[in-house]
């Protein structure tokens, strides 16, 4: 049965008068006008304040907070997320809240802070026909676990992209990074990237963010990634290797065709040093009948009991396409994986929340 929403979630009827509005925060107990195209997330994380999130589309739930007084618009149903005691409690995701008055939020705590800081593309590699990889020399270095991303800016564009770390810190601080970055056709930062040799250019960089990272116990490591979604899955199965980590380990990775695939040899290298079983698995959705290969072909979501893991006693790590993604949660809830158990993060481009927030706007 779908639950009840708290009555402070509904929106004030549209012939009202729009923002910009007013949104006092606390902690920190600030005040900062959020206009009426922005979630609160991202007036939020705009004006500097280290609000938790992670997905930012509504799933995760790591915005989570309380709505103290005040309206918004929820530009999904929270619902299908939040339990009907938060709602009615006034929890609210902050990344799907469009405000419809001034409004004051409570939140249970803060992420720890980011570091601003800017660097040179030093190297830039293709790994695949669209996926490219980006080394950044900072001027000063920050610090990461394996599994979070950083927010890139460049000149050419307006606005920040979010990318994973592609590798696993090699110490406490680290002064070159590295990104795995996909060709989104019309897409402003990755147009601007293949288009040509980026090496020198001066960029931007805030970090860290996320909190998709491994998380400690003893149960196996069930992976599935797709895209460049291998980046933090790379990245945390690196630092699992270094931390001499004995799980069991299966680690299924959707692509299209064979010129999809890449990172192949690094994981199978990292199979041969871990300390314990571990099975890397391709599977390939479109590859041609008559090309010859040999492995797995289909949807990565339908290996997931290929194997003779169950995935009910496993900790899954979720990471790429969007629909990849909830096809791999769905199969493992129907088997049975408790939800706080699955670990996801979907890549998303911006015209995701555009269209979103144009929904609501409508």
């Amino acid at each position: 049965m779908r639950q009840r929403r708290a009555r402070n979630v509904f929106a004030w009827p549209r012939k009202e008068p729009k923002g910009p509005y007013a949104a006092t925060i606390a902690p920190p107990g600030r005040t900062l006008p959020v206009r009426p195209d922005e979630t609160l997330l991202q007036a939020a994380l705009a004006a500097g304040i280290p609000f938790p999130h992670n997905c930012r589309v509504g799933s995760c739930t790591t915005c989570k907070c309380r709505l103290v007084s005040g309206r918004i618009e929820a530009l999904t149903d929270t619902s299908y997320v939040l339990s009907a005691e938060d709602l009615h409690a006034g929890y609210i995701l902050a990344c799907q809240s469009l405000l419809k008055s001034d409004v004051e939020i409570a939140l249970d705590r803060l992420d720890a802070p980011c570091k601003n800081v800017a660097g040179v593309i030093c190297a830039v590699k293709p790994l695949t026909h669209d996926i490219l990889e980006v080394r950044i020399a900072l001027d000063q270095a920050v610090s990461y676990t394996a599994g979070q991303y950083a927010e890139l800016s460049v000149p050419a564009v307006a606005e920040p992209r979010n990318y994973s770390f592609a590798q696993a810190p090699a110490g406490p601080e680290q002064a070159e990074i590295c990104f795995h970055i996909r060709h989104v056709p019309g897409g402003e930062l990755t147009d601007w990237l293949h288009q040509a040799d980026r090496t020198g250019t001066r960029v931007g960089i805030s970090a860290p963010h996320g909190s998709f990272w491994l998380r400690p116990g003893a149960a196996p490591i069930l992976c599935i990634a797709g895209g460049s979604g291998m980046a933090p899955i790379k990245a945390i199965l690196e630092q699992a290797q270094r931390d001499g980590c004995t799980r069991e380990v299966l680690y299924l990775f959707g692509a299209r065709t064979q010129r999809d695939l890449y990172c192949v040899s690094e994981m199978e290298r990292l199979g041969e040093n871990w300390n314990g079983r571990f099975r890397f698995t391709p599977v390939l959705s479109r590859e041609p009948a008559d090309s010859g290969w040999a492995g797995a072909r289909g949807l990565v979501a339908d290996f997931i009991a290929a194997h003779g893991l169950d995935p009910a006693r496993c900790d899954a790590y979720l990471c790429g396409p969007p629909p990849m993604v909830d096809a791999a949660i769905a199969r493992l809830t129907a088997a049975g994986l408790a939800a706080p158990r699955i670990h996801f993060d979907k890549f998303l481009d911006r015209s995701h929340a555009a269209r979103a927030v144009n929904v609501a706007n409508a």
